[in-house]
C-alpha cells in the first residue's frame, strides 16, 4: 500500500499544479521552457503512475472490503463506461463532441471513476477511483477560474466526430471482450451471464 499511496501523491501532485499553483507553474515554464516543463511533468507523472500500478497490483488482493456492491451495479458501470473512450479521443480530435463536452478528457475520467466506484468495494478500489473522480471534478471547476491554455490536438476535420464515436466504441468493445481481462486481470462481464 505505501507504493500505491506514494504513486497517488506524485501523480496527482503534478496533475494538480495548475489547480493550486498556476503562478508557480508559469514561473517553471518560464525558467525551463515549455518543453523542459513538459519533460519534468511527464517524468513525475510516469513515475507516479508506475507506482500506482505496482502498488495497486501488490495490494488489491489483500485489501479489506468496505462494501459489497449488488450485481446490478455492474450494469451501471457498463453503461457509464460507454462514453469514456469516445470522450478520450474527442480530447485530441476537435469536433462537435469536443465542443459540447468542453473538457472531454476530464469528463472521461469522471465517468470511468464513477463507474468503477459503484461496482467495486475494496478499500484500495475506493481510494483509487474516489481520488480520480475528485481530481477530475476539481480540475474541471478550476478550468473555469483560470486563463485557458492551448491544448495540442490533431487538426479539425469534418469526420472527427464519426471517428471519435466509431473508434471509441470499438475500443470499448475490445476492452469488454479481452483487454480489461488481459491488462487488469478481471473480466468486466464475469458473473453477468
Amino acid at each position: 500500500m505505501p507504493l500505491f499511496i506514494a504513486g497517488l501523491v506524485l501523480f496527482f501532485a503534478i496533475h494538480s499544479v495548475s489547480i493550486v499553483a498556476e503562478p508557480w507553474r508559469n514561473r517553471m515554464v518560464a525558467r525551463l521552457g515549455e518543453m523542459g516543463w513538459q519533460g519534468v511533468y511527464s517524468l513525475v507523472a510516469i513515475v507516479g503512475f508506475a507506482l500506482i500500478v505496482l502498488g495497486y497490483d501488490g495490494a488489491r488482493h489483500a485489501s479489506p472490503i468496505l462494501y459489497r456492491p449488488p450485481l446490478w451495479t455492474h450494469y451501471v458501470t457498463l453503461v457509464l463506461m460507454v462514453p469514456v473512450f469516445p470522450l478520450l479521443l474527442a480530447a485530441y480530435l476537435p469536433g462537435r463532441i469536443r465542443v459540447a463536452a468542453r473538457h472531454p478528457m476530464l469528463l472521461a475520467v469522471a465517468f470511468w471513476a464513477a463507474g468503477h466506484l459503484v461496482a467495486t468495494g475494496t478499500v484500495i478500489d475506493v481510494v483509487l477511483f474516489a481520488v480520480f473522480l475528485l481530481w477530475a471534478i476539481a480540475d474541471r471547476i478550476s478550468l473555469a477560474l483560470r486563463a485557458p491554455r492551448e491544448i495540442r490536438h490533431l487538426p479539425a476535420g469534418r469526420w472527427n466526430d464519426a471517428v471519435v464515436v466509431i473508434v471509441g466504441l470499438a475500443m470499448y468493445a475490445a476492452f469488454l471482450g479481452w483487454a480489461h481481462s488481459f491488462f487488469i486481470g478481471v473480466s468486466p462481464l464475469a458473473g453477468l451471464g
